[in-house]
């Protein structure tokens, strides 16, 4: 047994070093003369406010949309519940520059919807509105898993208790299941968040790489590799912050809570 517990730090060290090295990397290439020059270069500032902008109407996407369909996953009977696990699976693992074109396909000019949206007057490829669907199309199954183990995790005899109260099913979903469940979706949402923050692929197919526009982060490292380094080292450090930050309160809200 004894022999047992000193193994176990020699078996997580070497993969533990993987991910901790490239971390480290980038912070002592970091130094302060290039953060100074990227902290004030307008570019940095435009993706950053492009990023925060359209990521929190991609999260407000999620909320809206996802919150019903985790719910109903979870507790109700909703028509082609295995079909839509597989596609939630789907979107999961999908690789986004195959999500991108998709996109593109299906709301671009010549796409699925494209002509009809046309004649609404509606463009979509290479607008901020694309980048918030980028976001969304790759964040939003995140948050959904995430709110429907939530919902899952509640005591059923509430529900039936209630049923038994008289209580009809908006009642039971505005009065228990959300509140109950509020921390596993606030933490649902900032998981999505930093996966929304961190798009790449799908973004550059369908939005483009526009500067003040459709320039996110992730665009704005890409392009900076070639330009700027300090651009990409100063966006770079910001992202991962932002990231840090949201994984920090999703790790907040993952705590278990009483269902009576």
């Amino acid at each position: 047994m004894h022999a047992r517990r000193l193994a176990a730090p020699w078996i997580v060290l070497p993969y533990a070093l993987f991910l901790v090295l490239p971390l480290v990397a980038l912070v002592w290439r970091a130094d302060g003369e290039s953060l100074a020059r990227g902290l004030t270069d307008a570019a940095v500032w435009s993706a950053v406010g492009v990023s925060l902008s359209t990521s929190l109407f991609a999260i407000g996407l999620c909320l809206l949309f996802g919150l019903p369909l985790a719910y109903g996953l979870a507790h109700g009977r909703v028509p082609g519940r295995r079909a839509l696990d597989l596609l939630l699976d789907l979107a999961n693992v999908m690789p986004p520059a195959v999500a991108g074109l998709a996109l593109l396909f299906a709301f671009g000019r010549r796409g699925l919807l494209g002509p009809a949206l046309g004649e609404l007057g509606i463009t979509l490829p290479f607008t901020p509105a694309a980048v918030v669907l980028a976001q969304w199309f790759v964040a939003g199954p995140l948050f959904v898993r995430t709110a429907a183990l939530g919902f899952r995790s509640l005591n059923p005899d509430l529900f039936e208790q209630a049923e038994i109260d008289g209580a009809d099913r908006w009642r039971i979903f505005s009065a228990i299941a959300l509140p109950l469940t509020a921390p596993a979706i606030l933490g649902g949402l900032a998981l999505a968040w930093a996966r929304a923050l961190g798009e790449f692929g799908a973004t550059i197919l369908f939005a483009g790489n526009l500067i003040g526009v459709t320039q996110t982060m992730p665009l704005a490292i890409y392009l900076g590799l070639e330009q700027d380094l300090s651009l990409a080292i100063t966006l770079a450090l910001i992202l991962l912050t932002l990231a840090g930050v949201a994984l920090l309160i999703a790790r907040l809200f993952d705590r278990p809570h009483s269902t009576g």
